[in-house]
């Protein structure tokens, strides 16, 4: 499911985005939405741990925060989670297994013009310690396959700024 929610999304957001009165491509993408929501009842990991805390202190939009941190993350994550993200490439089409795969991550962002950084969107270095603590708190962060620490997370913070 989460797979073939990945596809329709790839496949559809742009087209939304582009083009907000086709009912064909949002139909595509509440299909995407609920096979999403299905999906996380395997768990969630630092993707929302991080987005959490940004979007209850500056009110950000919670998937523009995800598809910011989630460069991020994926790197954090590589070594937990390659296998998987080849499978997905493979099943997506895409070339290059993870490396192909967060290629086309990022031109999503870039095709949705989805900010560079937490920065960009207004986040505060001063704070990270706040955010940190917040994110480790949050109930996803046990779901993320690499074990979130202090030190490590306010890392990944950083490297999202």
């Amino acid at each position: 499911i989460a797979l073939e929610g990945m596809r329709l999304v790839f496949e559809y957001l742009p087209k939304v985005y582009a083009n907000p009165t086709d009912l064909e491509a949002r139909a595509h993408m509440m299909s995407a939405a609920a096979m999403g929501a299905v999906a996380f009842q395997k768990g969630l990991g630092a993707i929302h741990s991080l987005s959490h805390p940004v979007g209850a202190v500056y009110g950000t939009h919670h998937g523009t925060t995800n598809a910011v941190v989630m460069p991020m993350v994926l790197d954090f994550n590589r070594h937990a989670i390659t296998p998987r993200i080849e499978q997905a490439a493979a099943y997506l089409g895409i070339k290059g297994g993870f490396d192909g795969f967060k290629a086309r991550v990022m031109a999503l962002r870039s095709e949705l013009s989805i900010p560079e950084n937490l920065t960009a969107m207004g986040v505060e270095a001063s704070r990270l310690d706040e955010l940190t603590e917040m994110a480790l708190e949050d109930p996803s962060c046990g779901g993320n396959p690499v074990e979130m620490t202090r030190d490590n997370t306010r890392a990944l913070y950083e490297a999202c700024m």
